[in-house]
């Protein structure tokens, strides 16, 4: 009895323990606050900048792929001391930029902490998901809203760095700290033992009906299901709206008639929204089921990039702040359904390489963002861009709709 306790009491402590690590992971999300300075002192196009922005989330895609692999091989601690190594290391690349080579920054930035920090996201989530099968949502809810969070706390704080002793140091901070962390998260996160009773999800009814008791599917077993590319293809058209705008979320801001601390400041509020949106997400999936989950995950992205764009007509600040906040909100259902839609439907035996093939859909969406951003080049204003997100987030309902227990 007393061991069971202690059981259910130190696994609040890792998640609280990965809450904290995702936390500085997130930067990443702060690409609109870090991408500032490189603009003023370098003269890179806004395009180039967002092309990095698409890099970063492609390499943090193989990461996680390559974090699922290497958790189950090398066990937790390896996996993450070599994301700490490798993030750390390319942050600290990209604080010694010289400006004469763009690719020097898709290299450092895009590649290497891109990369090490998806391989720190998967083995996290894994990890600590395993000590709840009892509450998959909330779990998934509570440690991606730690990573959405990430701009409002560790962007403010490099924006200080950045205005203070400048952009090189804010870097060269950032990626030391995140270091740091990944390490320390590495020697005292563990896997449930083998022996550890833990609660077992219950197997009841929810209100949203489709509750069923998931087969544990293998990997390739999981991708010759239907229900697995329906999920996949929503979950990238959901998720291009929230991925598009943080890309721009600054420069958005000043165009409706934002002062720069202001737009800077938007940012963090974003994030905020998204850490938020993450975390009810997960308490609604455990309530609600998938199908109302993912039907208000829709509804509100719709509704979010419907806002954005009527800010954008009417130049109007408020209605540009209420869309990045629902924006955010909305962006921030997406991480955490993909997570908890994984285990409910496919079980959490093979979870961590189920989890990083769904989570190539960040993948997809990133490559969306990079279409806006062209859209947005091409025709001089974000009219155009709203639309065409408008239309992804409707093809993301239709797609939603179709989706059947596997």
């Amino acid at each position: 009895m007393r061991e069971r306790q202690q059981s259910l009491s130190i696994r609040w402590f890792y998640l609280a323990m990965g809450v904290g690590a995702l936390l500085f992971g997130g930067i990443i999300y702060a690409w609109s606050i870090l991408k500032a300075p490189l603009t003023d002192e370098f003269g890179w196009a806004g395009s180039e900048l967002t092309l990095n922005f698409t890099l970063t989330i492609c390499f943090f895609c193989l990461g996680a792929f390559v974090g699922g692999m290497a958790s189950k091989r090398l066990g937790v601690r390896p996996a993450l001391i070599l994301s700490g190594v490798i993030s750390c290391t390319g942050f600290i690349l990209a604080s010694r930029l010289s400006g004469g080579n763009i690719v020097m920054l898709y290299i450092s930035y895009g590649g290497l902490a891109g990369f090490g920090i998806g391989i720190a996201y998967n083995v996290i989530i894994a990890t600590v998901s395993a000590w709840f099968p009892d509450k998959k949502g909330t779990c998934s809810g509570a440690l991606l809203m730690g990573f959405g969070a990430s701009a409002l706390v560790v962007g403010n704080l490099a924006s200080t760095l950045i205005e203070g002793p400048g952009w090189r140091m804010a870097y060269l901070a950032v990626g030391i700290a995140l270091g740091v962390i990944l390490v320390a998260a590495a020697l005292l996160l563990r896997l449930p033992p083998a022996d550890v009773q833990l609660p077992a999800g219950e197997k009841k009814a929810v209100r949203g009906g489709e509750s069923f008791e998931a087969k544990e599917y293998r990997t390739w077993e999981m991708v010759h299901r239907l229900s697995f590319w329906l999920a996949f293809f929503c979950i990238v058209c959901l998720s291009a709206v929230g991925n598009t705008v943080i890309s721009f979320a600054r420069d958005l801001s000043i165009s409706v008639g934002a002062g720069g601390a202001f737009a800077t400041n938007m940012v963090g509020v974003l994030s905020v929204c998204n850490g938020l949106g993450r975390i009810a997400t997960g308490a609604l999936f455990d309530r609600f089921g998938r199908k109302r989950t993912m039907l208000l995950a829709n509804l509100l992205t719709i509704t979010a990039a419907g806002i954005t764009l009527l800010s954008v007509l009417t130049h109007s600040l408020p209605l540009c702040v209420a869309g990045l906040c629902a924006t955010g909100f909305s962006y921030g259902t997406g991480p955490t359904i993909t997570s908890a839609f994984t285990a409910a439907f496919y079980g959490t035996k093979y979870f961590p390489l189920n989890f990083s093939v769904m989570n190539f859909n960040l993948m997809g969406a990133s490559m969306m963002a990079t279409v806006a951003s062209r859209l947005l080049e091409s025709s001089g204003g974000y009219s155009t861009p709203f639309i065409f997100l408008i239309g992804l987030a409707a093809l993301s309902l239709l797609l939603n709709l179709c989706i059947r227990r596997p």
